[in-house]
């Protein structure tokens, strides 16, 4: 913060949240949520969802939310986790839209950030539409390409999209 930054991302100790060990969380992000309001910043709490339950992620989110950090994220882009038998069979979900759906509806407040597997218009459509209000993507160029092909402009105006098909598979 005395070097100029204004938003603080914190990655969660995902091992007290899947331990239960609310408590010590609460306690860690209210330190760290004081110590940089202080200084006139904002803190963005990152869950890395890809490693915890729809209840963990429910509860992580009341946290945030009667902490009063700033904002949520789904992820650091860097969680990959074994998504099967084999080796090498591990990959990373990302920002998926259940888990942005459950954090919108726990975390009073904070505002949500999508980061981590949002590759098109599309699914940044979709995330947005359950709540995320910024998004983090490595296909920025892609994206920003795709819709001016598709007339989003800088007007507000309607736009159709299709549900991303890992979501629609998922039952969101």
């Amino acid at each position: 913060m005395d070097s100029g930054a204004h938003e603080i991302d914190v990655v969660v100790n995902v091992g007290k949240v899947r331990s239960g060990e609310w408590a010590y969380v609460r306690g860690e992000l209210e330190g760290v949520n004081a110590a940089v309001v202080e200084r006139g910043g904002v803190v963005k709490v990152i869950f890395e969802n890809d490693f915890l339950g729809q209840e963990e992620i429910a509860e992580l989110a009341r946290v945030c939310g009667e902490v009063g950090v700033g904002w949520v994220k789904t992820s650091t882009g860097f969680g990959f986790v074994k998504m099967g038998e084999g080796v090498g069979a591990y990959g990373y979900r990302g920002a998926r839209g259940r888990d942005i759906k459950v954090m919108r509806e726990n975390c009073g407040a904070a505002r949500i950030k999508a980061a981590g597997g949002v590759r098109t218009l599309d699914e940044m459509l979709w995330v947005m539409m359950l709540g995320a209000e910024r998004v983090g993507a490595t296909a920025t160029e892609e994206i920003l390409e795709e819709a001016r092909r598709r007339g989003v402009g800088d007007e507000m105006a309607e736009c159709e999209f299709v549900v991303p098909e890992r979501e629609r598979e998922e039952g969101v």
